[in-house]
């Protein structure tokens, strides 16, 4: 397992994190801790949950977990947590207010029973509560010592940019990292999200690195999915129904199964080798819902694909995609940075 630093922070953290959302939901207690004894085996450090997960169940979990681990194991963790979206019917139950943000924080130390947790983040943009009042929390949290850095989620690219400038502006704590879902089918953060964090130091946290499992190669072209996998899910199914539907995928995942061969590794570990070699990012959350999944995801971990692999993935899984991104946008860049100007009309007196 290799290291890398949590965006412009010193915090390292390993190059694959260990996703939660499942615990307490679809994985058992006694197969979470299997998983959580696993992932910390292999070198990993990076915990990644949030308190709407299981509605508070996972959470618990990772803290009876941590509670019977010892400090030597605990100590190595970086933990993270996230609050936004509402965990009751009360008008303030939900949200990134000031008041609400303190109540689930001091809910979520005490689910995980710790008294501090190393990355809290906003877990999606809140329309409702200006982003200064969000972030005066967290720099507030951060000096109380409740928490060490503040992070974002599911945000823009003008979002991202708000909240930095906010930051900076107010002289408040700057987001260290922002999750987002990135893939081989899911790349259009690659426009706005990653060249938005990459410009002010904000690491990337990928979640669905594997696109809800279509790129583990499990699924077929036109079959139905298996019962009890993520895409039998009405939910999860729902959340990719658009990339099952698409051609373009199963073509994509001929490219990444014709790669596998050549490294001698499965679809999911060139997904996720693809996925580490991108610039920006922090780590790669692996969400898995049995310990077989995880073990097989850890196996990229030796992965390493050569130049040409990387672009033979880039060239199959390039985002179609019309002005000002397509190839119109990418011609119009090219002679911004050659340093051209574009020829205009001569219009007749």
């Amino acid at each position: 397992m290799e290291y890398r630093t949590l965006g412009r922070s010193g915090t390292a953290v390993s190059e694959f994190g260990l996703g939660t959302m499942t615990f307490g939901d679809t994985t058992p207690k006694a197969e979470a801790f299997e998983q959580l004894d696993l992932f910390i085996e292999a070198g990993g450090t990076l915990i990644d949950t949030a308190d709407v997960y299981a509605r508070g169940v996972t959470e618990e979990i990772i803290g009876e977990w941590l509670r019977r681990s010892g400090a030597t194991t605990t100590d190595r963790i970086v933990l993270a947590t996230k609050a936004r979206f509402p965990t009751s019917a009360d008008p303030n139950g939900g949200g990134s207010s000031r008041r609400h943000l303190a109540r689930a924080l001091e809910a979520s130390l005490r689910r995980l029973r710790v008294d501090t947790v190393d990355l809290y983040q906003l877990h999606s943009w809140d329309p409702h509560t200006p982003i200064d009042e969000s972030l005066a929390f967290l720099s507030d949290a951060v000096g109380s010592g409740k928490i060490r850095y503040g992070g974002i989620s599911n945000f823009t690219g003008w979002q991202i940019q708000k909240t930095v400038d906010t930051a900076a502006a107010e002289g408040l704590a700057r987001p260290v990292t922002v999750q987002l879902q990135y893939n081989l089918l899911a790349r259009q953060v690659e426009w706005e999200l990653l060249p938005a964090a990459i410009e002010n130091g904000v690491g990337a946290l990928i979640f669905s690195p594997l696109a809800g499992g279509i790129l583990t190669g499990k699924y077929r072209a036109g079959t139905d999915p298996d019962a009890d996998t993520r895409l039998s899910d009405p939910v999860m199914g729902a959340m990719y129904a658009s990339q099952t539907r698409e051609g373009r995928s199963w073509s994509v995942l001929e490219v990444v199964r014709s790669i596998a061969e050549e490294v001698e590794g499965s679809p999911s570990a060139v997904a996720l080798a693809w996925l580490r070699a991108r610039r920006g990012v922090s780590s790669i959350l692996l969400g898995a819902r049995t310990l077989e999944q995880l073990r097989g995801n850890l196996a990229a971990i030796p992965i390493r694909l050569s130049p040409q692999q990387i672009e033979t993935l880039d060239r199959a899984s390039k985002p179609i995609s019309g002005y000002p991104y397509g190839d119109a946008g990418d011609a119009l860049r090219a002679r911004s940075l050659a340093g051209t100007s574009l020829e205009m009309p001569v219009v007749p007196e």
